[in-house]
């Protein structure tokens, strides 16, 4: 199980990841090994996948966000597989979602402007047939954030 120290040690993390373990320690009300001890179990579960750092678009020239929704005729593994491999060699593309309903990919495709966009778009339609793509850009990022909800993980046990 997840405890309410590793909850907290994780919510630390998620908001600083640059923090000397003994900081994150004096926070949660542990020494600094034993918090060390906790954080290493919880990287070594995969709870922890990564630290990164996160940037601000704007400041690298990407602050235009597209929604991607796409739709195919073809379900295959096979076409799959090749959908995948054309997406993933295109790094203007975020996030990547195979999704229920009406919409079978959802992509999010950060670029500098609407012309990089077409760019963008002429090179995912020469790689691979889709029946229907419909993009809508984000007017205005009302929230965002990548630290992720902590209440549930005290309902999940790890290895």
């Amino acid at each position: 199980m997840l405890d309410r120290m590793d909850r907290k040690i994780l919510d630390i993390l998620q908001r600083d990841c640059t923090l000397p373990v003994a900081e994150i320690g004096k926070q949660v009300g542990l020494s600094t090994t034993p918090c060390w001890r906790r954080i290493q179990k919880l990287e070594g579960a995969g709870v922890i996948q990564r630290r990164v750092a996160l940037l601000d678009p704007k400041k690298v020239n990407v602050g235009v966000t597209v929604f991607v929704s796409i739709t195919t005729s073809h379900h295959t593994q096979e076409w799959l597989e090749r959908f995948h491999a054309a997406v993933a060699d295109l790094p203007e593309v975020v996030e990547f979602y195979r999704m229920s309903g009406q919409v079978d990919y959802l992509l999010r495709v950060v670029v500098p402007d609407i012309e990089r966009y077409d760019n963008f778009y002429k090179k995912l339609i020469a790689k691979i047939e889709l029946s229907d793509v419909s993009s809508a850009f984000a007017m205005e990022q009302m929230k965002y954030t990548s630290a992720l909800p902590l209440d549930y993980a005290a309902e999940i046990k790890t290895e």
